[in-house]
């Protein structure tokens, strides 16, 4: 999934040269990827209850492979937002399998650090995919090249999916002790992760062609923020691996917040692309693995997570990843890429005023259930 999207700003260039159309209008067609993964991620609210898991992974990454193999041979853009929307279909339930697949195996902080680590390979993707696809398109590859890396890692899972075992899925929907329903401060943490992902690839979307439309940079230099972003939450995730352990999910939740919001500023207020490069890998590294850090601290208000919360969770990011490339180009047309990045700045700031008033609510309900218990 992460090599799917990592490169979308990168080749999006090279697209819109390949195809005669506006760059607008390339962005825009990648909303067939995202909004596939959407459609995926509400499969899995479902599915992983009718469907063993092993068998499930197996069908969904050969599905995926065949249409990423595809896009080397199709010239139609219709055909091609079909294999996209069919690659994000597979995505949006290979995610949801993983992250069931860490909650299920671990418990509180050691469950936080391993969905931190897991995660860090998605930024190990979004930073080879994206030095794939500056080097491919540098060279006047095919615009698809990168893809195809994607297709030979996909059928690797494959064979992985073959040769492991995986925990059970059942539609015990466990919910939270007392109440039947999921309390307030899960929905918070959707909504959050809602604007996370909103706010990351409104920025991730349009960065390289800020770069290089407003600062002059070369294409491939404007790529590398790309890259750079991915490479400084990879060294950030390493470092929250270890580190959530000792300060916690719920400190670590605010602090990561509060610094990502805060280190996307300077991507729409400097101006040079040496200085924006190095600002590019701190921001990545101020994300502090935000998103599986808020999937964690959700998934510890239930006694049990449950397929059906994991794949919520992940829904309301996968709803933000969806709509972005549409939404940020409307955003585009009607302003510019300045604009749009300071957008994703707002994102990110609402974003942590709902992660602040969640864990409020959360320490709140803990102790109404303390005084419960002692009474």
């Amino acid at each position: 999934m992460s090599g799917m999207l990592a490169p979308m700003g990168i080749i999006s260039g090279a697209m819109s040269e390949h195809f005669g159309q506006p760059v607008t209008e390339i962005t825009a067609r990648f909303g067939w990827l995202t909004f596939g993964i959407l459609v995926g991620a509400i499969i899995a609210l479902v599915i992983f209850d009718l469907v063993r898991l092993r068998k499930l992974l197996m069908l969904v990454y050969t599905v995926l492979t065949a249409c990423l193999v595809s896009l080397a041979f199709l010239e139609n853009m219709t055909l091609i937002g079909i294999a996209l929307g069919l690659v994000g279909v597979c995505c949006g339930i290979g995610l949801a399998g993983a992250a069931l697949v860490i909650s299920r195996t671990y418990e509180t902080e050691q469950r936080a650090s391993m969905l931190v680590i897991t995660d860090g390979w998605f930024s190990v993707a979004g930073i080879a995919c994206s030095w794939i696809a500056i080097f491919l398109v540098a060279r006047d590859y095919h615009w698809s090249g990168v893809y195809q890396f994607v297709a030979l890692i996909a059928a690797f899972i494959v064979f992985l999916s073959y040769r492991s075992t995986f925990p059970a899925t059942d539609g015990n929907q466990q919910q939270s002790p007392g109440t039947g329903t999921w309390p307030a401060p899960v929905w918070l943490c959707i909504a959050a992760l809602f604007l996370y992902t909103l706010g990351q690839w409104s920025v991730l979307l349009w960065l390289p062609n800020y770069a290089e439309t407003e600062l002059g940079a070369p294409r491939d230099q404007a790529g590398q923020l790309v890259s750079q972003f991915w490479t400084g939450m990879f060294a950030a995730q390493i470092f929250v691996a270890w580190w959530v352990l000792k300060v916690g999910v719920r400190r670590l939740l605010l602090i990561a917040g509060v610094s990502t919001s805060l280190f996307s500023i300077p991507l729409w207020v400097y101006g040079d692309i040496d200085g924006l490069i190095i600002l590019t890998t701190l921001w990545g590294f101020a994300n502090l693995g935000l998103l599986k850090v808020v999937l964690s601290f959700a998934t510890q208000m239930l006694q049990r997570p449950t397929a059906r919360l994991v794949s919520s969770l992940l829904l309301g990011a996968t709803i933000g990843t969806a709509i972005s490339p549409w939404l940020t180009s409307q955003i585009v047309t009607a302003t510019n890429t300045h604009f749009v990045l300071q957008f994703g700045t707002a994102c990110y700031v609402a974003l942590t005023i709902l992660l602040v008033t969640a864990s409020r609510l959360h320490r709140t309900i803990e102790s109404q259930d303390v005084q419960r218990r002692s009474a």
